[in-house]
């Protein structure tokens, strides 16, 4: 007579794995094996969330992240953007930790993503950009079993589901099974799992994507609000407008960042300094203005038209109008021009891709050859 055991296998989703690991590290320094947090080695700024440093990350022989530098401040949003294939998800992978850089070094909140303790987990948000959660449970089902992982207890998990699935037109849908759900729903679940335990630091891979406008807005008001009360928030997005959303944007291009800054920042670096049109009542040698102060570029553009570049268009634009009363020319209008950031981000690249040096095959931390990997993670 043979006896059978049942077992019972759960299978977590990335983001919970994040939140459940609580083993502690273990760490071998100068000889000895240790437990616990980061080695006191490490340097711990409260200021940066995210510290990376010199990494590369290459598959089979290419190179998805390369040399990429970036450092998040906390209590900001920082935008990831870039076209598909930029390096944009491999980058989020390896602040996570699911996925270990070739070369260089990486931080988050004071620890290395490899050896994270779970408190520091249980501070971390993760939306991923494929859906991870479970078909079989119900919206609020799946909510409430992420809040449980990060260690919500039972009331403070019932109000923070109603909060977020109201947040984001999930409420009325519930009690609806998660494979029964379109996909923008499906995105707008991910994002409430991910923002349920109200981390201080919130990963999100592509979280507008496949979303309507008015929801998309929504959404983009609650990470401001998160931020507001100090969150830190790393978005990665194909929609270029969405740069303006960030405090920061870091513009990716084929695994490289190729700008970091503000979005005025990189206005001013696409166009190299801020930009005046100036229009004429009569004509006038638009070239005796380069040696006006402050300007660094003039583009006639039409018989009465001009565009003007300048360090500071308040105090570089009234010296240029003097000049021209001087010389008897009046000035019909003035205008500061904005490019959009769709112009912005094809500038930068475009300039990367034509002055940027050829990637060349970068050896791996110590110098072994790269194990194979799938190819498919840069992204």
């Amino acid at each position: 007579m043979s006896t059978r055991r049942n077992a019972l296998v759960v299978v977590l989703p990335l983001g919970a794995v994040l939140a459940a690991t609580a083993a502690p590290a273990r760490w071998h320094v100068r000889g000895r094996t240790t437990r616990g947090a980061f080695p006191k080695e490490a340097t711990i700024d409260p200021s940066v969330a995210v510290r990376m440093a010199g990494v590369s990350r290459r598959f089979n022989g290419t190179q998805a992240v390369i040399g990429l530098d970036l450092e998040v401040p906390a209590g900001e949003v920082v935008g990831l953007i870039g076209p598909s294939g930029s390096g944009k998800t491999t980058t989020i992978r390896m602040i996570t930790g699911s996925l270990g850089p070739t070369a260089g070094t990486v931080e988050v909140l004071g620890e290395r993503p490899s050896a994270f303790r779970r408190r520091t987990r249980e501070r971390i948000g993760y939306m991923p950009q494929l859906f991870s959660l479970y078909p079989d449970l119900t919206v609020g089902e799946n909510v409430d079993f992420a809040a449980a992982i990060y260690g919500l207890m039972f009331w403070r998990r019932w109000r923070r589901r109603r909060a977020v699935l109201q947040l984001l037109s999930l409420w009325d849908v519930r009690g609806r099974r998660a494979s029964q759900l379109s996909g923008g729903m499906k995105r707008r679940l991910e994002l409430a799992a991910a923002m349920v335990h109200e981390p201080d630091l919130l990963i999100l891979d592509e979280p507008t994507a496949g979303i309507d406008p008015l929801l998309r807005r929504t959404v983009w008001d609650e990470i401001h609000r998160l931020r507001d009360r100090g969150v830190t928030a790393l978005v990665t997005t194909q929609y270029v407008t969405e740069a303006e959303e960030c405090d920061r944007v870091a513009l990716l291009s084929e695994g490289r960042l190729i700008a970091y800054g503000t979005p005025d920042d990189l206005r001013r670096e696409a166009l190299g300094g801020e930009v005046v049109e100036v229009t004429m009542q009569g004509l006038f040698d638009v070239g005796t203005l380069q040696r006006s102060p402050g300007v660094k570029g003039v583009r006639q553009t039409g018989p009465k038209t001009f565009e003007l570049v300048v360090d500071d268009a308040g105090t570089a634009t009234p010296d240029a109008i003097q000049a021209m009363a001087e010389a008897g020319t009046d000035v019909d209008s003035v205008r500061a021009l904005r490019p959009t950031f769709e112009e912005v981000f094809t500038t930068l690249v475009e300039r990367s891709r034509s002055g940027g040096p050829s990637v060349e095959p970068e050896p791996s931390a110590d110098g072994a050859p790269e194990p194979d990997q799938p190819t498919s993670a840069a992204a």
